[in-house]
């Protein structure tokens, strides 16, 4: 079973017996917001792919929120305010999350400066050898 066919299976399981959505506007940002928000219980799984009751609970707060016409930027906000940045697959660059954002690129950026580094001192110790 692939894996989208097993996402919307699961998922049209997950909402069977709830109202459906009063445009399919609505229907589309609920599921995109699912995809941004992260199941608190497994961590490495978004609310849409986790089976986990704490995310089925979620899924509910969400669903709910879309259907009182709360925009996505409420609906994020309210969130992070109960669950923090966690909740968020992508976090806010702000100072306390810096280190998530920087880090990467500083890694890259000494891994190359010692590549560089390596590279001149190996060339000197080559040219300096009698031949």
């Amino acid at each position: 079973m692939t894996a989208a066919l097993f996402h919307a299976v699961f998922l049209s399981l997950a909402v069977a017996g709830a109202e459906p959505f009063a445009s399919a506007e609505q229907e589309r940002r609920y599921y995109e917001l699912l995809k941004e928000l992260r199941c608190l219980v497994c961590q490495n799984q978004s609310l849409s792919d986790s089976a986990a009751g704490l995310a089925g609970d979620l899924r509910d707060e969400v669903r709910a929120m879309v259907a009182d016409g709360k925009s996505d930027r409420e609906i994020v906000d309210f969130m992070t305010a109960r669950y923090g940045d966690f909740v968020l697959f992508r976090p806010r660059f702000r100072p306390a999350t810096w280190i998530l954002w920087l880090a990467p690129a500083a890694l890259l950026a000494g891994g190359l400066f010692w590549l560089f580094r390596w590279q001149v001192v190996h060339r000197r110790r080559s040219d300096s050898e009698p031949e």
